[in-house]
């Protein structure tokens, strides 16, 4: 979706997954006011960067906040791989449903599991969160920024601009996403998950949720990369000593690059810690592990072609979604 600056600015927003009395005192540290049911900056227009649901103890709250916000134009919203997950959930239980194939398989429902729960009791809204879901574009592209979930890739965001003439799902990508060798999968796939590397054979690790994993994550805006260790990122550590371990030749062409000539890009998905700031001059995670007690973050974006570490502005999340359990 292309968008223009019209504006003052743009306060682009990490991954919130159900942390709603964070996002709450995040949007008061922005001076976002709530009118009349929705938040509302009367010069800026947040923009979340996906992965609204799962996780947190507060999902249902936080849809409804950030999409009255999106249907009232205050506010942008990306398709995240959790709200892609709930796509693909409903469709394969009305699968299941009507045409009798198998349910859902055992890890999707594992990811979903608080989603699932929290809106048990709500069939109308999971019926409209998962429809609005659809209508949410891959990625938002302006004259002075760009962003998306987990990764930027110009080549496959030129193949989806050539196929496709909308900035939402459509039911044709959606259908087709579902065969892995389709061009569909491999867009939603790298724009919401990012890039990867497999593991050499035999080698596998935990990652903190609990997943066994025989990949790990990688930037895509690492120039010049020789090791594993040049491009790993994500919170858990490679294992052994793969740090050291030599890129392959054919593994470096799986690789992404964002050039430092580019616009200012913004990401979620990735589970930082520390305190924020720019992984590059043009290049800026905000994925602050918000649910795991971290930092929801946001960056004020003023159209300034190098991003600075004073924009970053955040919360802690600890203590705040608890208070409900005191």
């Amino acid at each position: 979706m292309l968008i223009q600056a019209d504006n003052l600015g743009f306060d682009i927003i990490g991954d919130v997954h159900g942390c709603y009395e964070s996002l709450v005192m995040l949007l008061d540290r922005l001076d976002y006011k709530n009118i009349n049911g929705v938040y509302k900056h009367p010069t800026r227009q947040a923009i979340f960067l996906g992965d609204l649901i799962d996780r947190g103890s507060h999902i249902r709250e936080t849809l409804t906040l950030v999409c009255a916000m999106e249907q009232a134009g205050s506010a942008k919203v990306i398709l995240g791989n959790h709200e892609f997950n709930a796509i693909r959930y409903k469709q394969e239980l009305d699968d299941y449903i009507v045409n009798d194939v198998k349910l859902p398989s055992p890890r999707l429902f594992r990811l979903m599991k608080e989603t699932l729960l929290q809106l048990k009791e709500y069939p109308d809204d999971w019926f409209k969160f998962t429809k609005w879901f659809t209508t949410l574009p891959l990625f938002l592209d302006s004259d002075g920024f760009r962003a998306v979930h987990a990764c930027w890739d110009s080549h496959l965001i030129d193949k989806y601009r050539e196929k496709y003439n909308t900035s939402h799902l459509s039911e044709e990508f959606i259908e087709a996403s579902k065969e892995s060798a389709s061009i569909e999968h491999q867009i939603v796939d790298r724009l919401t998950r990012g890039t990867s590397l497999a593991l050499p054979d035999g080698v596998k690790l935990e990652s903190e949720d609990g997943f066994i994993r025989r990949f790990f994550r990688t930037k895509f805006w690492a120039d010049s990369p020789e090791t594993y260790g040049d491009i790993v990122f994500q919170p858990d550590p490679l294992p052994y000593d793969l740090a050291d371990h030599p890129i392959k030749h054919d593994e470096k062409s799986n690789l992404v690059q964002y050039s430092p000539d580019e616009p200012p890009v913004f990401f979620g998905h990735y589970w930082l810690k520390g305190r924020p700031k720019p992984l590059l001059s043009n290049v800026a995670c905000l994925d602050y592990s918000a649910v795991n007690f971290g930092r929801l973050t946001a960056y004020r974006f003023s159209g300034e072609s190098c991003l600075e570490e004073k924009n970053f502005l955040w919360v802690f999340v600890e203590s705040i979604e608890d208070k409900d359990d005191e």
